[in-house]
């Protein structure tokens, strides 16, 4: 089997169908509002905390035909209902991801953290999707409280080297040497040297 191709989505405004409406629907809905979708859930029942205004809710089975202009899809129903969400979502060239079957989808959502600004996002290609989310834990801790000023500082001197025609190749050292410059306090018996980074 080839490898995942791991891609960050922009949902903004655009439809994310959800089919079932239990509680592992609602814990995926708080997702796909965050991004910006906009979601259309296909259930018999719902749970209460999908129940919102802003959600689009057809409370009945699942038909093709449910999939009609979305972006992305996520089954998170039985495995004989997700299937049937798999086919329907081919046919019109959709991805699905389908929660905790991993054989009805196209599409695996990796564990995720979010700190100041960055984002890590940690799968592994749904075979073992709780040891991604301790892998998510482990990074969190990993990375600094400060991490926001990192970012900071990687926006402004890309901008600068894309003015002075800064080879692509170049950028990573020189990133790494500004980055240690955040850090004066640091000693130069302590301080760790810039290491020659792969471009």
């Amino acid at each position: 089997m080839s490898e995942t191709y791991p891609v960050f989505l922009r949902f903004q405004g655009r439809l994310a169908v959800l089919v079932g409406g239990g509680r592992v629907a609602a814990a995926k809905l708080s997702g796909l509002l965050a991004a910006g979708a906009r979601v259309r859930v296909v259930a018999p029942g719902v749970a209460p905390e999908i129940e919102r205004p802003e959600i689009e809710i057809r409370r009945r089975a699942f038909v093709p035909e449910d999939l009609d202009g979305a972006f992305f899809v996520v089954a998170a129903a039985p495995p004989e209902v997700n299937r049937n969400v798999r086919l329907a979502a081919d046919a019109r060239g959709l991805f699905v991801n389908a929660v905790d079957d991993a054989k009805s989808a196209s599409a695996f959502l990796g564990g995720v953290v979010r700190k100041g600004g960055v984002t890590v996002a940690v799968a592994t290609d749904g075979r073992a999707p709780a040891l991604a989310g301790l892998l998510r834990e482990a990074l969190e801790r990993v990375l600094p409280d400060d991490i926001s000023a990192w970012v900071d500082l990687g926006e402004r001197v890309r901008a600068g080297w894309r003015e002075t025609g800064i080879p692509m190749g170049d950028r990573r050292p020189l990133l790494l040497r500004a980055l240690l410059d955040l850090y004066p306090q640091v000693g130069p018996a302590t301080q760790p040297q810039p290491r020659e980074v792969q471009p």
